[in-house]
């Protein structure tokens, strides 16, 4: 939770008058690189969002996150809805290990009742546009993908792009705001 790229996209956010709550799971806050059973990292999920409600009472939630946590709350969701959420944000749904293409972690995504926002990156090796794509479409009206032209699964950009991360975080910022609203 205290990485630049997750400190940075809540700046940014709080920018837009969009409050932020970081967590870790469990076996981050243990400095283990193998991540928790997915129930753990649900039940934590389910434990954020409930930190979330009481923080912020009355408040639209939208809960999400950066790829792994963004899928085990999709997760979550699909299980169970997460209460008072409204939408989910996935700041690059890992579908796939990489070079290992398939849509196997999309499976749950059709349970899901809810709004859900995919940001990803064109050059995602953790996510093949052209296999995440069609499920987006298949979800309907209620799923959104806004393609980050460039970005790489951390939404790094090369410099040849023109542009620069400063300017991705923005616009990742501007187009979750902006789903936000509309829910």
């Amino acid at each position: 939770m205290t990485h630049a790229f997750m400190a940075d996209l809540a700046n940014a956010l709080e920018a837009r008058q969009i409050g932020t709550l970081r967590y870790n799971f469990p076996y981050m806050e243990s400095g283990s690189k193998r991540p928790d059973p997915p129930a753990l990292c649900h039940a934590t999920v389910r434990a954020a969002v409930e930190e979330a409600r009481k923080l912020a009472p009355g408040v639209a939630l939208i809960a999400g996150g950066k790829s792994f946590g963004g899928r085990m709350t999709s997760q979550a969701q699909a299980t169970k809805p997460l209460a008072e959420v409204r939408g989910l944000a996935f700041v690059g749904f890992p579908l796939h290990p990489a070079k290992k293409p398939s849509t196997e972690r999309a499976t749950h995504l059709s349970d899901v009742k809810i709004p859900m926002l995919f940001l990803q990156g064109t050059r995602d090796e953790l996510a093949d546009l052209t296999l995440l794509e069609p499920i987006v479409q298949k979800l309907g009206p209620s799923a959104t993908m806004k393609r980050i032209d460039g970005a790489d699964h951390s939404f790094h950009v090369l410099a040849r792009s023109g542009r620069n991360d400063r300017e991705v975080m923005e616009e990742l910022a501007e187009t979750i705001a902006s789903w936000a609203a509309k829910l």
